[in-house]
């Protein structure tokens, strides 16, 4: 099973340090291709899409704060194994477009590839904008020796992956992209091709799992032993090393995956210790050994969509407020996590903890529906597995492939 992992912002107000660069800036077809290196170029790099969607109205500005604490190279862990560098594409003194790259020796090592990374794209809808910002994300991976383009993957696919291709019509849930309908034709008229496609699920109260679907999930759990038990945050050190776990064997045989490193799972548990509902991250032992773990994250972007990405006006935390009224009337949620270890598959464990995410999620806190994504498209037995139990397809990523070379 695979399904995108989440990290949520912490709410506290930190200045975020960007790193000094000296990079000269790239002018091609009169699009110049600037690099973000000062506090003013990363406010216009988390502007920018605000605009160029403004008129969407499924699309959700996610907060300013969380994209800083994203990019923060002294901060996020994923600096600690990885490079990224952002761009701008100005034309006439205005953003057209920005992007960012990102090259992870670790993921290369394990795949034994030669990728490189390009994510956070936004563009207006112009052919020649586009071929710049990647042609700005493939020169920068060419020096790095990288010969292949992957992408849109924000770091790694641990992080939010993948262009949306088909459902347009409804928000995205907390930390999946949304983009749209012409961005498809862009990448596809810049020579990328598809290398995988990824499928988010929809399930609500009406089409949840069946009652003689619930007797064979319990039948397989009690032939099998499986019990299924939320985490214990008075433990959490513990639980999430358990966590840490099942997430890295769960996954590690998926297309495109890289382990998580210690710092990146701390990290991402800080996060859910803050955010999350406990009674939403669950275990599934087998007797008393993990091997199943599912993570459901209240649909935050329910609670953000009127901020427009900012917590603070004129230094007032009015946004901040709303927030926190707003989570405790969110109505969704995000099964952003679910996995189980090799050997214990097919023996009802990841029905078992769908199942109880359900009983939770719609039964004692009244949500009316939850996302589950993302699976790849070809891991059948998953995704079969997921019809059967009430899921419906309703959205589909792609995540494109390039061998590298510059636009002439």
């Amino acid at each position: 099973m695979s399904a995108q992992t989440t990290v949520l912002p912490r709410f506290t107000l930190l200045r975020p340090r960007i790193a000094t660069k000296t990079r000269e800036s790239i002018s091609t077809n009169s699009v110049t291709i600037t690099p973000v290196n000062s506090r003013r170029s990363m406010a216009e790099f988390i502007d920018f899409p605000k605009r160029l969607h403004r008129d969407d109205p499924h699309w959700i500005a996610p907060l300013d704060l969380q994209v800083k604490q994203f990019l923060d190279q002294k901060r996020h862990p994923f600096y600690d194994h990885g490079e990224a560098e952002a761009f701008l594409a100005i034309r006439n003194g205005k953003t057209v477009g920005r992007i960012l790259a990102s090259d992870d020796s670790r993921y290369n090592m394990a795949h034994g590839s030669n990728v490189g990374c390009f994510g956070l794209l936004d563009t207006i809808d112009d052919q020649s904008t586009c071929r710049c910002l990647l042609d700005s994300a493939t020169r920068w991976l060419m020096a790095r020796g990288r010969t292949e383009l992957l992408g849109p993957i924000d770091y790694s696919t641990n992080y939010p992956s993948g262009l949306l291709i088909d459902g347009y019509g409804t928000p995205p849930s907390v930390m999946m992209n949304h983009h749209p309908e012409y961005y498809q034709s862009l990448l596809s008229s810049c020579g990328l091709t598809k290398a995988k496609d990824l499928y988010a699920w929809w399930f609500d109260r009406e089409n949840q799992m069946d009652a003689v679907w619930q007797q064979r999930v319990a039948k397989l759990a009690g032939r099998y032993r499986v019990q299924v038990r939320p985490i214990s945050f008075k433990h959490f050190d513990e639980e999430i090393a358990r966590c840490k776990t099942i997430y890295n064997e769960s996954f590690e045989e998926n297309w495109g995956f890289v382990r998580m490193t210690d710092a990146e799972f701390d990290h991402l548990a800080k996060d859910l210790k803050q955010m999350a509902v406990p009674e939403l991250i669950q275990l599934a032992e087998v007797d008393g050994r993990p091997v199943g773990l599912s993570i459901t994250l209240p649909n935050l972007n329910e609670a953000i969509q009127p901020l427009g990405g900012r917590l603070t006006t004129a230094g007032i935390p009015i946004g901040l407020l709303r927030l926190a009224y707003r989570l405790k009337r969110v109505k969704t949620g995000r099964l952003a996590v679910l996995g189980v270890v090799p050997g214990y598959r097919r023996r009802g464990v990841a029905e078992s903890l769908i199942q109880q995410t359900f009983d939770t999620g719609f039964g004692n806190l009244g949500y009316q529906g939850a996302e589950l994504g993302w699976t790849l498209e070809d891991n059948v037995m998953v995704n079969r597995m997921i019809e059967r139990v009430g899921g419906r397809r309703y959205k589909t990523y792609r995540i494109y492939r390039k061998e590298m070379h510059l636009h002439r």
